[in-house]
């Protein structure tokens, strides 16, 4: 069970990788090639490292992505504070129209 889920793993980060590399990069079979080679290489890194590295390369590429989610999140925050402001109105006025 635990090889499945390590293997299916691998298979699901592998597609979600190439999705954000092709949004980057664009859909040539250049870029297709370049991303399946790394993934390669860095799967073979990765087996062949310790669990310890793994784990902190892992945990360093994750916030490495949280940082400008989180600075999105905070530019952000007053537009869709109106939005949902917007849409609590408007199901507020379908409320009383129903009544």
């Amino acid at each position: 069970a635990v090889v499945l889920f390590a293997f299916s793993t691998m298979i699901s980060w592998s597609y979600y990788g190439y999705q954000a590399w092709a949004y980057l990069f664009g859909r040539t079979t250049r870029t297709e090639y370049t991303y399946k080679i790394l993934f390669c290489v860095f799967v073979v890194i990765g087996s062949a490292a310790s669990l310890g590295n793994v784990i902190g390369f892992s945990d360093a590429m994750i916030f490495s992505m949280m940082v400008p989610n989180m600075i999105g999140i905070v530019l952000l925050a007053p537009k869709v504070k109106k939005e949902l402001n917007k849409y609590m109105s408007a199901i507020k006025l379908k409320a009383k129209a129903i009544d």
